[in-house]
């Protein structure tokens, strides 16, 4: 239940474009063709599923505070943290790489069609917020780091390949002269933003049952209420009968 439910909100409630707005400059410059926002949502969520792992092991065994004690209790004492943000975009822009070379080898028209955006997935900041927002939650597990990786990018994938879609339409559309290209792409990105908050009650309530005793308790402190207002009801009536008398 935990993987999925961590699933879902990664891609629907903590969606990297529409919840925090992160990898915009990609996500609006490649987002003219749905061919070419598929191939560069692929590249994402393949860098994220790797890197987020591969974070996690690091931020576990190697950059918390105490993370060395498995090399011997003279270590447990070293608090390497401020390496984070230098470790994390030295596997990035590694995995970045190897996509580059990969997409490059089988797909060449894909490689010239996202240009130098390609190897700015590097430096794209929905890349490292996955990283940093996987460390800052505290995800507990391999397991969920990938779990979590997979979804965020999938969110990003779904995101730039909706308004690429709708980008391709709305060239047909009388846009206003002042708006078209990126204006009315913005005006789009909030309003679909908008959307996205109405997922944000998909995951919430419910989740923990009230125990026995305290919903006794509350059930007591309601019967009081009901008690006292009794009363007062009653004093009300005698005070006005007497009133009339």
């Amino acid at each position: 239940m935990e993987h999925i439910e961590l699933f879902f909100k990664s891609i629907f409630i903590d969606n990297m474009v529409f919840a925090t707005f992160l990898g915009m400059c990609s996500y609006l410059a490649v987002s003219k063709k749905v061919s070419t926002a598929v191939g560069l949502g692929a590249a994402v969520i393949f860098v994220l599923a790797i890197t987020v792992p591969l974070n996690w092991l690091l931020d576990q065994y190697l950059l918390q505070p105490g993370a060395l004690s498995w090399l011997g209790e003279e270590y447990a004492s070293y608090d390497l943290s401020f390496l984070s943000f230098i470790m994390f975009i030295a596997t990035i822009a590694t995995m970045v790489q190897l996509v580059e070379i990969i997409v490059e080898k089988f797909s060449p028209s894909l490689y010239n069609s996202l240009g130098i955006f390609l190897p700015l997935i590097a430096v794209n900041c929905a890349i490292l917020g996955g990283s940093l927002f996987m460390q800052s939650r505290e995800i507990a597990t391999l397991g969920l780091a990938l779990n979590y990786g997979i979804g965020s990018g999938i969110g990003w994938f779904l995101a730039i390949l909706a308004i690429a879609a709708i980008r391709e339409k709305i060239r047909y559309s009388n846009v206003p002269p002042a708006l078209r290209g990126l204006g009315i792409t913005f005006i789009i990105t909030g309003l679909m933003a908008i959307g996205f908050m109405s997922f944000g009650g998909m995951l919430t309530g419910g989740d923990e049952e009230a125990k026995p005793e305290e919903t006794s308790a509350a059930i007591e402190v309601i019967k009081e209420d009901i008690k006292k207002e009794d009363a007062k009801v009653k004093s009300d009536l005698e005070i006005a009968e007497n009133t009339n008398k």
